[in-house]
């Protein structure tokens, strides 16, 4: 009587694995910088591992200007795609997250080569092409809904708390200093799958970061 309650238990085990995705979906997380020697920023990154297997993610993108110069306030300049250096992550604020599908996960890629400057368009303007409409796009990618806010185009903190409130339910809300995050995620050895400058984004001349 033992032995066949042992296998069945070990038959609904071997079950309840074989039911299990064999690897674990790219998961994008949202973030924002309102603070600091810095311009407003907004930026999201990728981690983990494509449904259809291959090698695991683990990458930052934001869109931002080439050169902080009065020249922004009176139209288009160049701009490019940038991966935030660990420091500038450190201080700043992720915010939520959504688990991507492959199809999600290979529009976002889309998206970054599309602005960036070696592969797409990498105009930046200040009211019309800034890091929050790159991230408005990444979580157009991404499936979530509730994106048109026009008067916080300017404003990550505020245009990402509006998505994240019109999207409840379906992100996960992460709410943490990118320090104290970035130290409770599980160890990964994974690449940058579209390569991009790694900088401090829009760092206010004179003022260089201090944050360790």
């Amino acid at each position: 009587m033992m032995v066949h309650r042992l296998f069945g238990t070990l038959s609904a085990l071997l079950l309840l694995v074989s039911a299990l995705p064999a690897q674990a979906a790219v998961t994008i997380t949202f973030w924002n910088r309102d603070f600091g020697n810095y311009f407003p920023h907004a930026f999201f990154t990728l981690r983990g591992t494509p449904d259809r297997g291959g090698q695991a993610v683990d990458a930052s993108y934001g869109f931002t200007a080439q050169s902080v110069t009065p020249a922004l306030l009176f139209g288009n300049v160049k701009g490019r795609v940038e991966t935030p250096k660990l420091s500038y992550m450190n201080g700043s604020h992720a915010r939520f997250a959504v688990t991507l599908t492959d199809q999600q996960y290979d529009a976002v890629l889309r998206l970054i080569a599309g602005w960036s400057e070696k592969t797409g368009d990498s105009t930046y303007n200040l009211g019309k092409r800034n890091c929050v409409h790159f991230v408005q796009e990444a979580a157009r990618a991404s499936g979530l809904t509730g994106l048109e806010h026009r008067k916080l185009m300017k404003k990550p903190t505020s245009f990402l708390s509006a998505v994240e409130q019109a999207n409840a339910g379906h992100v996960t809300v992460i709410d943490k200093v990118g320090k104290d995050y970035l130290a409770s995620l599980p160890p990964i050895d994974g690449v940058r799958p579209i390569d991009a400058p790694v900088s401090d984004p829009g760092t206010m001349k004179g003022k260089p970061d201090s944050t360790d």
